[in-house]
């Protein structure tokens, strides 16, 4: 079934067909409503392409998921649930989404943008993309609206969406301070991506601010998953003033800093305290219990579409103001009532 045999069939030509199903004035109430009675009963449904070149909308919306992380994204709970609600927020936007990827691009810096234009896009939501990236600061650069979730990115159309990622990692240490830990370690994400050198900088400023010494050896990186924070809990179990406590700047890293300590034949929490970042699933089903800074992933979909939609009506001529989404501690078995 298409256009022309619906208006065949209705009596009208294509055009009458097309200015009743898209509402328009020119058409009386009797006809628009026969038409669109015989296309429901016909099972017609409009060309979605030929729609978007007439009405110049696509009702459609770009998500950009570093190519460089895509493979470990798969198994990345956190990202994964994070997808999961930006398509959530989507649906319940009336708005499309459309998964950008530029293989074998001509000119791999304007591959984002090309995609954009060739497709009609709205705007573009972006993932966990490193600073660095040129495709992306090309597209930053445009006047495409952009809202990226934990990407540092700023342009004409752009808006920053995070969790505050510093306020959690303070929240952490002083929970651990309360409890009387004094020698409290760290294991970063990679610092290049915004969220782990946020998290860093608020377990430093917590630090700071309780009078407690950092030692050079207490800061190790991982990369948010669980063997690098295996690796790194076993370098940090290793020197010789241990740290009582760990803070992991990811869930995963914080259970592998568990795993590393049961090798030890150390008691979690009796002779390490542990505490995550994010509350993936897994943090409550481990044992003990994963003490968790909870990122609330469906309002950091909710926000960057909203921020998004806020670039589409207003048309503003430079970066928005960042928005920050809270974050809270939850306090399970993995850290003590005492040291």
């Amino acid at each position: 079934m298409n256009i022309r045999e619906l208006a065949r069939r209705s009596g009208v030509s294509t055009a009458t067909v097309s200015r009743a199903l898209n509402d328009r004035a020119e058409v009386s109430e009797a006809t628009r409503a026969k038409i669109r009675r015989l296309a429901a009963e016909l099972g017609y449904a409009p060309n979605e392409p030929a729609r978007t070149l007439v009405r110049r909308r696509s009702d459609t919306i770009g998500l950009i998921w570093d190519s460089g992380q895509e493979a470990q994204g798969l198994h990345n709970p956190f990202l994964l649930g994070l997808l999961s609600a930006v398509r959530t927020a989507v649906s319940e936007s009336d708005y499309h989404l459309m998964l950008l990827t530029t293989p074998g691009a001509e000119d791999p810096d304007t591959a984002h943008l090309q995609a954009v234009r060739r497709h009609n896009l709205e705007g573009v939501i972006v993932l966990t993309t490193p600073p660095d990236d040129r495709c992306l600061r090309v597209l930053a650069a445009s006047t495409v609206p952009c809202a990226g979730i934990d990407t540092a990115f700023t342009g004409p159309h752009t808006v920053r969406v995070s969790s505050d990622n510093a306020a959690g990692a303070e929240a952490a240490v002083d929970h651990l301070y309360a409890l009387g830990h004094r020698r409290i370690a760290t294991v970063t994400g990679p610092l290049h991506l915004p969220p782990a050198a946020e998290r860093l900088a608020g377990y430093q400023r917590a630090c700071a601010r309780l009078g407690l010494p950092v030692p050079p050896e207490y800061v190790t990186e991982g990369d948010f998953f669980l063997e690098s924070g295996e690796r790194a809990a076993r370098r940090l179990l290793a020197v010789p003033d241990r740290p009582t406590a760990i803070f992991a700047a990811g869930d995963q890293m914080a259970i592998g800093a568990m795993h590393a300590a049961a090798d030890a034949g150390l008691s979690v929490p009796r002779d390490l305290a542990v505490v995550g970042f994010d509350d993936i699933d897994a943090a409550a089903l481990v044992r003990p219990a994963l003490t968790t800074v909870a990122q609330d992933q469906r309002a950091l979909g909710e926000t960057a579409v909203e921020a998004l939609r806020g670039l589409l009506d207003s048309g503003l001529t430079q970066s928005a103001r960042a928005q920050i989404v809270p974050t809270r501690l939850l306090i399970r078995g993995s850290s003590r009532t005492g040291a």
